[in-house]
């Protein structure tokens, strides 16, 4: 999530007017060189030394991407995202720090994604990440990620929600209160996810919901499992 210039204050794009890290295609998000240390932390008590694939759903700048490939370099990171330009970013990152050029993924979560052929290819998935997604996205892609993650995850596989969430209707600092409200005034179709509603939407795709951890700036990780 970015400022934007044409009035609205939020937006899901980056752009290379205004995110252009150089001569190349790369584009760069200011909260990454925040929020990438923590969430590899977390992840860490997930992922270290598993194999497999993880997706990331929405991989925006590809920058996440990149970190988390080396952070995790018994897994296999697949990044996809459904905008041209953010795939282009994705490459440049991976063409930077000289990683494996693998192919990323074109693909909108509020559609029918698992019956992609590119996705079927991956086989039963270790995990699946989407951060910083649900908030501005209508909740159809947060449906299309659950419904999703229950067809393409491999038993026991996790799925990894990060952001700004609520419980309820409670915040989690006021600060996150205004943010929504600035997300619903612009985008009707935007805000801050209940946790309880995601959750219980997950337990009917297959997912059992297994941890909510507390994150900085008053962000969180979910983390739910596919269960026969």
């Amino acid at each position: 999530m970015t400022s934007d210039r044409d009035g609205k204050r939020h937006t899901a794009r980056y752009t290379r007017e205004m995110h252009g890290a150089g001569a190349d295609e790369r584009l760069d998000s200011r909260v990454f060189h925040r929020n990438a240390p923590p969430i590899i932390a977390m992840l860490s008590q997930y992922l270290l030394g598993s194999t497999g694939t993880v997706l990331e759903i929405g991989a925006g700048t590809g920058q996440h991407a990149a970190a988390f490939a080396l952070a995790f370099p018994t897994l296999d990171w697949v990044p996809s995202d459904p905008y041209p330009d953010h795939l282009a970013s994705i490459r440049a990152w991976r063409r930077e720090l000289h990683q494996r050029d693998g192919s990323a993924i074109e693909l909108d979560a509020a559609e029918d994604w698992a019956r992609l052929a590119a996705v079927q290819a991956l086989g039963p998935l270790a995990g699946i990440y989407a951060g910083n997604v649900t908030h501005i996205a209508p909740w159809a892609v947060t449906e299309g990620i659950l419904a999703g993650a229950g067809r393409c995850l491999a038993p026991e596989g996790k799925l990894f929600l990060y952001g700004p969430f609520r419980e309820g209707t409670e915040y989690f600092g006021e600060g996150n209160r205004r943010f929504d409200a600035g997300l619903r005034a612009d985008n009707a179709d935007w805000g801050l996810r209940d946790m309880n509603h995601i959750e219980a939407f997950a337990r009917g795709h297959g997912l059992h919901p297994t941890a909510r951890h507390a994150m900085p700036a008053n962000n969180h990780l979910l983390v739910l499992t596919r269960r026969p």
